[in-house]
């Protein structure tokens, strides 16, 4: 039995040196000889000169293809490696290699009846695995006599075994029922947002646990949004086996990425390095086509920019920024502290304020917990201290961030398209699902009740300041902060309030505070998928006086978490006095 390992902990220096990110030999070099044979043979009908898939792919995407080859035991007839991951930019034959793989396997294969399938997310995806199949299977004198091609039904049969390679488009009712031996799914991405693409994948994938001999390929590019769902899954999963985090040697990471280190630093825009994610550069991916495309998007919209680089690049894209997105949402990820809980705000925070936006049962009812840090909250979390224009000390305290959200079960029908993204935050222990008309022990509703623990949690320490929510969000919240003293009032900054958070001029400046402290590094928020996600569906809109935060898309595009933080922002924004007492400093004063 052969001994290996997938981890690849070198990776980095691998990619940039052009070397394979395979760290091992074919397990099985004979098998794997034989059936290279014929996948480099087979001709790229489309392609100018017609050349074989052996003359036009790079030496690293054939030894992709050796290590699926490689991995089958003909002895015991197990494959001993069954999930690959290939994420690779685009135009680098991704689609005609998951074809040659299967025709391959489809011609050579021992098993009558077998089926191999290719799963496309769409129409358009399925036809871009099948029309290189086709056409390879008639160019192929062999193949011709051998394979029979049904065009109408993307279906290719072998004339002997009557096994087949089917190219679909998916959904629940094209894979239920299926077994097939090996599974290949293209632009694994695109079924990210997919609530019930994890259920679907079991379904395709479930005959190989009576053919020993199957497997699965990830093909995938970089999404255009942040990463989601199943796609995020399985991305995070094979990054880790890639990085030695965990170890599962049946499982094979194929990921051409830059190295974090070399984004920071600006290098993946460097012409010179687009080699790093296009292994077939030179090929079937033109350079001056890239370097043409990225000066173009550069001097357009930022959201081209972002789509170009994920797709081109692989860059992932942390926040899916558009035009009209909110100024702050690019220094979101600059402000992100993972330490940061409710505790810990509740630890270093001299002043606290929950800010509250929630609607109806088809919406999120978001909370923030917004602390201005305290002077003697540690030598780590020591405020910065500025001069202003008069030579006054002036010390810009910190604000420290930390969101929740609660949903119902509603929500999950009625927005399918999200709630798939919605099941992720609930396992992220982010977001509460709660059953329609949920009621808690004490008979308030589920939601408002958990509202209502954090709330008196923070009074408890002595730290709150208020509760700001929207004027038109108050709703049953009222009663329930009423019967334990908690009033509104029209105070600007009275104690143990409810303060209807200005909207309008207010709003706006909440907007630009949080924009400008996040810029500067006095903001900083726990580093959450729900807040990140909020934060990038908000779009500002310009009014007749102001400017106002509204959703990327009516209806689908949460953004009640990040409302609820511009609510205890405008609040804060006032500068509440200290509720815990701090160390008095000659000739500072606090903002």
């Amino acid at each position: 039995m052969p001994q290996w390992s997938t981890s690849c902990p070198d990776w980095k220096q691998r990619i940039v040196d052009g070397r394979s990110l395979i760290p091992f030999d074919p397990l099985f070099p004979d098998v794997a000889a034989a059936k290279m044979d014929l996948f480099t043979s087979l001709r790229l009908m489309d392609v100018t000169g017609q050349p074989t898939i052996g003359e036009a792919s790079d030496e690293r995407l054939l030894d992709f293809a050796r290590a699926v080859f490689g991995a089958y035991d003909p002895e015991t007839g197990n494959q001993l490696i069954t999930e690959f991951m290939l994420l690779i930019a685009k135009k680098n034959t991704k689609s005609t290699l998951a074809a040659a793989l299967l025709l391959t396997e489809l011609a050579l294969g021992w098993r009558h009846e077998d089926e191999n399938l290719v799963l496309g997310p769409t129409k358009e995806v399925a036809d871009n695995c099948f029309q290189p199949a086709k056409a390879m299977a008639r160019a192929d004198p062999r193949l011709r006599e051998l394979l029979h091609i049904q065009e109408h039904q993307r279906l290719i049969t072998h004339r002997q075994t009557k096994s087949t390679l089917k190219v679909v488009a998916a959904d629940s009712n094209t894979v239920s029922g299926k077994k097939s031996s090996r599974v290949i799914v293209d632009e694994l991405w695109l079924f990210g947002p997919q609530a019930n693409a994890g259920n679907m994948f079991q379904e395709a994938t479930g005959g190989q646990i009576s053919k020993p001999e199957g497997y699965t390929i990830w093909l995938t590019t970089q999404s255009d949004k942040p990463p989601a769902g199943v796609y995020k899954e399985k991305l995070n999963y094979f990054r880790d086996v890639r990085d030695g985090k965990i170890i599962d040697n049946k499982k094979l990471p194929i990921l051409y990425e830059f190295p974090e280190e070399m984004i920071a630093n600006g290098e993946h825009l460097d012409p010179k390095n687009f080699y790093v994610t296009n292994p077939n550069l030179g090929r079937s991916v033109s350079q001056s086509w890239l370097e043409s495309k990225l000066q173009e998007k550069q001097a357009g919209d930022k959201a081209d920019l972002n789509v170009f680089l994920a797709k081109h690049l692989n860059i992932e894209n942390g926040m899916g920024l558009r035009s009209d997105s909110w100024a702050g949402a690019e220094f979101w990820e600059l402000g992100a502290d993972p330490a940061i809980t409710l505790d810990q705000i509740i630890e270093r925070s001299e002043v606290i304020i929950v800010g509250l936006d929630g609607g109806g049962l088809d919406d999120l009812y978001g909370l923030t917990v917004l602390g201005r840090e305290s002077e003697d909250a540690g030598a780590d979390a020591a405020p910065e201290t500025e001069y202003d224009d008069t030579g006054t000390r002036v010390r810009v305290k910190r604000w420290l961030s930390w969101s929740h959200a609660w949903a119902h079960s509603v929500v999950l029908e009625r927005r399918k398209s999200i709630a798939g993204k919605l099941k992720e935050l609930e396992s992220a222990g982010e977001l509460t699902i709660l059953p329609d008309g949920a009621m808690s022990e004490t008979g308030l509703p589920a939601d408002i009740a958990a509202i209502l623990d954090v709330i008196l949690q923070i009074r408890d320490a002595g730290l709150l300041c208020c509760v700001a929510v929207d004027p038109a969000g108050l709703g049953e919240l009222v009663d329930a902060l009423a019967a334990v003293d908690i009033i509104e009032d029209n105070k600007p900054l009275g104690r143990d309030y409810i303060i209807g958070a200005p909207q309008g001029y207010a709003m706006m400046n909440a907007l630009k505070t949080a924009e400008r402290k996040l810029a500067n590094g006095t903001l900083l928020h726990a580093d959450q998928a729900l807040m990140t996600w909020c934060v990038a569906n908000l779009k500002i809109e310009a009014t007749a006086t102001a400017i106002r935060a509204t959703k990327q898309s009516a209806g689908d595009a949460k953004i009640d978490a990040a409302m609820a933080l511009f609510n205890a922002v405008t609040i804060m924004a006032t500068n509440p006095d200290a509720c815990r007492s701090i160390y008095e400093t000659q000739g500072l004063r606090v903002i």
